[in-house]
């Protein structure tokens, strides 16, 4: 028996096709009428429906790169099961450049929304009826917020074995089990009973090449994974997942202009030096230290800093030279892999 064709929105996808819909949303001030496409692949054999979104802080660059290079790909062609790509999800954040909504919201403090709500509630509600409700799992791609980069690695419930699974698939060597504040994409898509991995990497309205060659492969080895594509003719190597225990923020304890001395990705101990914030006026400085050990996963980088901001992102690993040296080896494997074309 043939497989049954998927409808989104005025769209109808037959099995072996992919489609556009265009999904209605609300209004910019200039009332020419907005929408949010979705792009469909629809394939001929069964398997499972999976989402790959971006852009839901408008400021987000890398995740639409990803998808656009996704969307490409000859290999969507053999794809088993339904593929939903949204590159663009905040598409008023964006167009201004800006993380929120029009009204200072937070897109992802608003999930699963609600017709006749603020904004936030509006376009939230039209993505996750039309796209979540219709998929087993998703992937979610972001990038660090205000000026603050994030080293690649994926967030999820780990003790769910479906997302550990999708996470090491995935094959970035680091992650945080955090299953999602209220509000956020991943807690509401959990009560709907939908598997979602959150890849982190980069920074706010910049591409990132390493980022995006990162989660594309990511991407397309949960899809291997899932059984949506078949392999790859050759192996792909992967690092073993190290999951973090705790995580903290360095916090600036003096206000001026920051300069690091560590990198992403390195192993620090408490008390270590991370670099010192020099006063521009008489030269002073002051040192900023590591509260506990672990590897940076994310640091700012404006070199301007007030007193208590958030400077460089701390993870604990039970092994955080093993967390270090699997980055490390993830970076030489992504870096051979791009001189193998």
């Amino acid at each position: 028996m043939p497989r049954a064709s998927v409808t989104i929105g005025d769209v109808t996808v037959a099995p072996g096709t992919n489609a556009t819909a265009l999904l209605p949303v609300p209004d910019t001030f200039l009332r020419q009428g907005s929408v949010m496409p979705v792009h469909v692949f629809h394939g001929r054999r069964e398997g499972p429906s999976l989402f790959v979104c971006a852009a839901i802080h408008g400021d987000e660059l890398n995740g639409v790169e990803i998808i656009r290079r996704l969307l490409r790909m000859k290999r969507l062609g053999r794809l088993a099961g339904t593929l939903y790509a949204i590159p663009i999800v905040n598409i008023y954040g964006f167009m201004a450049n800006t993380r929120y909504l029009p009204d200072r919201r937070d897109l992802n403090r608003f999930f699963p929304g609600r017709e006749g709500g603020s904004l936030a509630s509006e376009l939230a509600a039209v993505f996750f009826e039309n796209v979540v409700r219709k998929c087993g799992y998703g992937i979610d791609l972001h990038t660090g917020s205000n000026h603050r980069r994030n080293l690649p690695h994926v967030r999820g419930d780990m003790e769910d074995p479906a997302v550990l699974a999708m996470a090491e698939a995935f094959g970035a060597p680091l992650a945080l089990d955090l299953s999602g504040m209220e509000g956020s994409l991943r807690a509401a898509a959990r009560e709907s009973g939908v598997r979602v991995l959150l890849y982190e990497a980069g920074e706010p309205l910049r591409f990132d090449e390493f980022a995006i060659r990162a989660g594309l492969r990511g991407i397309t080895s949960v899809l291997e994974a899932l059984g949506m594509l078949p392999a790859g003719k050759r192996k792909r190597e992967r690092t073993p997942l190290q999951i973090a225990t705790d995580r903290t923020w360095c916090r600036a304890p003096a206000s001026g202009l920051f300069r690091a001395s560590v990198k992403l990705g390195r192993h620090v101990r408490k008390g270590e030096v991370l670099g010192s914030i020099h006063d521009p006026f008489d030269g002073k400085s002051t040192d900023l230290t590591a509260p506990q050990d672990g590897v940076i996963i994310g640091d700012q980088s404006l070199a301007s800093v007030y007193k208590g901001d958030a400077i460089m992102h701390i993870a604990r690993f039970d092994a955080p030279r093993q967390a270090q040296a699997s980055m490390d080896e993830y970076s030489e494997m992504l870096m051979d892999a791009r001189m193998a074309r």
